[in-house]
């Protein structure tokens, strides 16, 4: 990996970085839905406030380039949401140096469920989710699918 990665963990001045990152990533695949709007406009009120992280990874040589966040759902279970990176970074490998902080992130809040949403088109996403530990759960996809139009895979963390 890109020894010129680091993490930043959120704050309010990021908020906008937060949006702009998820906006093109969601916008060059599919709809940008209320609920989206919603969580990447309100960032701290919907994810930290409510007991979950956002974090984002930094190039030593580009800044900010990507960000990811784990909302929390219930007292020990996490949605790991809202990964991207910016499409100009690809290749630096920053979304896998990214989901493993978040994986650890996870552990840190002590987590007992980690799962996430996503589409069947995003194969390099679902492929980086299985190579870190994530498995298909078609009871998480029947449980919480519908909270996106898109989604159509879930998966969930193996602890």
């Amino acid at each position: 990996m890109d020894a010129g990665l680091s993490i930043v963990d959120y704050n309010d001045d990021l908020a906008q970085a937060f949006y702009d990152i998820n906006a093109q990533w969601i916008e060059s695949m599919f709809v940008l839905e209320d609920y989206d709007r919603h969580i990447l406009s309100h960032p701290r009120e919907e994810i930290i406030d409510a007991g979950g992280v956002i974090c984002f990874v930094a190039s030593s040589t580009r800044g900010i380039v990507g960000t990811c966040a784990l909302m929390r759902r219930r007292d020990a279970e996490y949605e790991l949401t809202k990964m991207g990176v910016l499409e100009n970074a690809r290749g630096l490998k920053a979304g896998e140096y990214l989901l493993a902080h978040m994986i650890d992130q996870a552990r840190t809040v002590r987590a007992e469920k980690l799962y996430l949403l996503t589409n069947k088109r995003c194969e390099a996403a679902i492929h980086l989710y299985q190579k870190l530990g994530f498995v298909y759960c078609k009871a998480t996809l029947d449980k919480y699918g519908a909270l996106y139009d898109r989604t159509d895979v879930a998966m969930d963390y193996a602890f």
